[in-house]
């Protein structure tokens, strides 16, 4: 290999870890609803993995596409504002309902407490929680299947900015190797760092005791969610 594709290839590992480490909507959304639902480890992993392909694959089809109809850089750069702009409305829409559904479980899980007369004429205080559908006091909303779809969807949406302008170079020179060799290397690199930084979080978190956030768990993943939207339509991360 040339030390321009040396270059490259470092260019795409270093910027494919820096936009994943500085973009908390990489994250943050998985550790959050990972603690919040009680997913394994394993689970977690694999709804990471599989938003983190999303994410990349959309961004390296439309650049091949655009290198293939030779679509000019600042076009396809403006696709991808278009895309980030509908993954942070997702992001705000989804944590702002999670959040309403989570305040509205803590309201319902509220406690009561009921008199029992024994036959003796003991009296006891007896403590029951009621959920308005009936449910089992761990379960979560309905759909709650759907929620790494829901994911999923927000991070296909989700562009890679810096990748379509790198990719951009090898394919002005005609080496589609070195296209595909810097788009395998930045997805790689970009997934392999948000996995690391969910699974290592999270096992932290695991290890903490909530105490009396445990009921808000639901409520604070939604706000968080919602942050990692705002964050993007404010700061652009």
């Amino acid at each position: 290999m040339t030390p321009e594709t040396y270059v490259l290839l470092g260019t795409a590992l270093t910027i494919g870890f820096i936009h994943t480490l500085f973009g908390p909507d990489h994250y943050l959304p998985f550790i959050v609803m990972s603690k919040a639902r009680s997913w394994s480890m394993t689970k977690t992993a694999v709804v990471t993995i599989l938003c983190g392909i999303g994410h990349v694959a959309s961004s390296i089809v439309l650049g091949f596409v655009g290198i293939a109809l030779g679509v000019a850089v600042f076009h396809l750069e403006n696709i991808e504002s278009v895309r980030g702009e509908v993954a942070a409305w997702l992001f705000l829409a989804f944590g702002l309902a999670y959040f309403i559904w989570g305040i509205r479980h803590v309201v319902r899980r509220r406690g009561h407490h009921h008199r029992h007369v024994h036959f003796d004429g003991e009296i006891h205080d007896h403590p029951h929680t009621h959920l308005k559908e009936h449910s089992h006091v761990h379960s979560g909303p309905k759909g709650v299947n759907l929620t790494p779809w829901i994911l999923f969807t927000i991070f296909v949406f989700g562009p890679c900015e810096p990748l379509i302008p790198i990719l951009m170079y090898p394919a002005a020179k005609g080496n589609m190797f070195l296209v595909a060799a810097v788009s395998l290397v930045f997805g790689i690199t970009t997934i392999t760092t948000m996995l690391a930084i969910v699974l290592a979080v999270s096992y932290g978190l695991a290890k903490l005791p909530m105490g009396r956030l445990e009921r808000y768990s639901h409520a604070l993943a939604g706000l968080a969610i919602f942050l990692s939207g705002a964050a993007i339509k404010l700061f652009g991360l």
